[in-house]
């Protein structure tokens, strides 16, 4: 395939790939159709320029007090009878992925950026959209984009992509606060685009992140937390 041949299809896989959501096999297609194409690497650069720059938006994403001392139990820099609680698995799972918290800066940036645009052309009658947050993979690759619209109450969650998920398992996203407590803002329907309640416990200036686990039909059976894996995370970045 020559896509040189298709110039809009250029320009949406250049952006793509500098956003993070190409992923996957596309991604190392396009990556080799780059090694042989100059031209191609050049609006890969121009997309680049434009995009980078708008990681400015985005605050420094920085994980919470409890996940680094996961970090540091599992690198045995502190001792495992240190008199705190164990931690559970899945708030240990969330400091796993170092490109995840690499790459969290850009990519919520950057929708955010695109974001605050939309919001700005759509005028008045538009959403009050004042915060959004981009969930990534364990690869920093964007699967949700999850808005808080406060004129409707509203989170609105769009699934971009993503693991399969079996029909006996479910989608539940989570507030995690910055002292590594959960709190479950409900499950996806289906598991996919949904709007949910939108209250406090989603946009406490408490929270540092927010988490999607794959949880049983219904929902995670412990009201404490996560049961199953934690798939994907990012942390709200302000767009007005």
């Amino acid at each position: 395939m020559n896509i040189r041949d298709n110039a809009p299809l250029c320009e949406r896989l250049a952006a793509e790939y500098v956003l993070g959501t190409l992923k996957g096999g596309a991604r190392r297609r396009f990556e080799g159709w780059m090694q042989r194409d100059a031209a191609l690497r050049r609006i890969v650069g121009q997309w680049e320029g434009r995009l980078i720059p708008m990681a400015e938006f985005a605050a420094p994403a920085t994980p919470p007090p409890a996940v680094w001392h996961a970090i540091e139990r599992r690198l045995h820099l502190i001792p495992a009878d240190d008199g705190q609680a164990l931690l559970p698995d899945w708030l240990l799972r969330l400091g796993d992925s170092l490109a995840f918290w690499r790459g969290l800066s850009l990519v919520s940036g950057a929708v955010a950026a695109m974001l605050a645009v939309t919001v700005a052309l759509r005028g008045p009658a538009g959403p009050v959209v004042e915060q959004v947050a981009t969930l990534v993979d364990d690869k920093a690759q964007a699967a949700l984009v999850v808005t808080a619209d406060t004129a409707q109450h509203t989170l609105a969650v769009r699934v971009l992509s993503g693991a399969p998920v079996a029909g006996d398992k479910t989608l539940q996203l989570w507030a995690i606060t910055k002292a590594g407590k959960p709190r479950s803002l409900g499950i996806l329907p289906d598991n996919r685009s949904a709007a949910l309640a939108l209250t406090a416990a989603a946009v406490g200036d408490d929270v540092a992140l927010l988490a999607v686990s794959l949880e049983p039909k219904g929902g995670s059976p412990d009201p404490n937390g996560p049961t199953g894996p934690v798939l994907y995370k990012g942390t709200w970045v302000k767009v007005m």
